[in-house]
């Protein structure tokens, strides 16, 4: 093989490694990353304990939820993200208790949140 022939190929495959690379970057930055199963479920956990009283927390479920709304709700909103929960999660709200959230906490119920959004 030629030392051009090679060259062209060495640069092929670096231009394909780049694209791959920014595709996962813009990718994950777009929020679109998997969520984990274990957050998912120590969210549910999480809701169930905190915040069930208040939110149907499980898609579909029905009763005495008037009062705020499903989580189901809070998901399919075109502004709900991990960051606006985080934020949201950090400011305090006079409808809702005062909760005393660890940051991972937060996350594990921003994950669940998200991960009943609607395609």
């Amino acid at each position: 093989m030629s030392r051009s022939i090679r060259i062209y190929v060495g640069l092929a495959i670096l231009i394909a490694l780049s694209i791959l690379f920014l595709f996962s970057v813009v990718h994950t930055a777009a929020g679109a990353s998997r969520p984990s199963l274990r957050k998912v479920s120590e969210g549910h956990r999480l809701a169930q304990a905190w915040c069930q009283p208040c939110h149907a927390i499980e898609p579909g479920m029905s009763g005495f939820f008037d009062l705020a709304p499903s989580f189901q709700a809070v998901a399919d909103r075109n502004g709900t993200t991990a960051l606006s929960l985080k934020v949201f999660w950090r400011t305090s709200h006079h409808d809702m208790p005062n909760l005393v959230i660890a940051p991972d906490q937060a996350d594990a119920l921003s994950e669940y949140i998200l991960s009943l959004k609607s395609s």
